[in-house]
């Protein structure tokens, strides 16, 4: 299986008051074509910036990329100019953010901000070729031609939304949450990209509507062949979706395997911990567990274990020197020193 996204000693750094912030640490990571990928961890660990850095849209007043590489189907991401990564974005890495009103132009119709995708795609691909019924100029109406109006309602029907002709002529506050998430996805995949990245696309969503825009990425990545990269702080949503589980602490990886592998066997004690604050079922309620402590101070780079402070199995060695990630299985990785030196 051929890679896709391949980071090596990946690092992110924010400049700010406070001093440099180094949000993604030394991050070395494979995503492999028709992967579902989960990259989980605490409100900042990095999983974020690591979304962010990939699709090229890292704040460049405060963020720069402090060492290695990141690179899309052999292309190094990091070193091209903020205008041959826009090459990129979209036609080949597209995006889905946490909160669609946000992301959704409020002034704009469903089916003509979808339509914008599409047009945009085709130029891409062949720009001297005029597109019939493109999006409005300024000042003048909109209309869609019926080619571009049946692509449209295509990309709706793919995500399933119900009525797509009634759907088109709607604006983003007429729409539930769910239904905005779809359309988000909609425009995502209208540009027909290699790599779909979802940044916690369920956190605003009721139980009911988030297992069915999880399902619905799993269908797309099952029908298109879709690069899924899932951003999330839950571990119930991965295991429903996710092929393989990257576990991220303080900007770095702690944790890398098949989803089965993680609950079954967790190796990390900071994975262990998400899944002890996980309740079920057949728990009682005082048996969770919560992890002690806060995330460390990364305006100090240290250069010891990152988690030691709160690691209830934590040893000397831990407090002087940082843990490498090691193969501790099959297509499983570890860094910790429970697993050796």
């Amino acid at each position: 299986m051929s890679t896709v996204l391949q980071l090596n000693d990946f690092s992110v750094q924010y400049n700010t008051s406070r001093g440099a912030v180094r949000a993604l640490d030394s991050v070395n990571l494979d995503i492999h074509q028709k992967e579902f990928i989960a990259i989980v961890g605490e409100s900042g660990c990095g999983k974020t910036t690591l979304g962010l850095a990939t699709i090229g849209l890292l704040p460049p007043q405060t963020a720069i990329v402090a060492g290695g590489s990141i690179f899309y189907k052999g292309v190094d991401l990091a070193k091209l100019t903020p205008k041959e990564v826009r090459n990129y974005r979209g036609s080949e890495i597209a995006m889905i953010f946490q909160e669609p009103l946000t992301s959704l132009n409020p002034l704009k119709r469903v089916g003509e901000q979808i339509a914008e995708s599409i047009v945009l795609r085709k130029r891409k691909n062949d720009p001297h070729t005029p597109v019939k019924g493109a999006p409005r100029i300024p000042g003048q109406k909109w209309k869609l031609s019926p080619d571009l109006k049946k692509e449209v309602e295509l990309m709706l029907t793919l995500v399933r939304i119900p009525d797509p002709d009634h759907i088109i002529e709607r604006y983003p506050f007429e729409l539930s949450g769910g239904m905005r998430q779809r359309v988000m996805i909609a425009m995502a995949l209208s540009q027909q990209p290699e790599l779909l990245i979802a940044d916690e696309p369920t956190t605003a969503l009721d139980v009911t509507t988030q297992a069915q825009v999880l399902k619905l990425m799993k269908e797309i990545k099952d029908k298109l062949g879709t690069t899924i990269m899932l951003v999330t702080h839950d571990l119930a949503v991965a295991s429903q979706v996710a092929d393989r589980v990257v576990v991220m602490y303080a900007g770095q990886i702690v944790e890398d395997a098949e989803v089965h592998e993680i609950f079954s066997q967790p190796k990390h004690p900071y994975t262990r911990g998400l899944l002890s604050c996980i309740p079920s079922g057949g728990r009682d309620r005082k048996q969770l567990t919560p992890i002690a402590g806060t995330i460390p101070d990364l305006t100090l780079r240290k250069e010891w274990c990152p988690f030691q402070p709160r690691c209830p199995f934590a040893m000397d060695v831990c407090s002087h020197k940082a843990p490498q990630l090691k193969e501790v299985g099959k297509d499983h990785r570890v860094a910790c020193f429970l697993y050796g030196e």
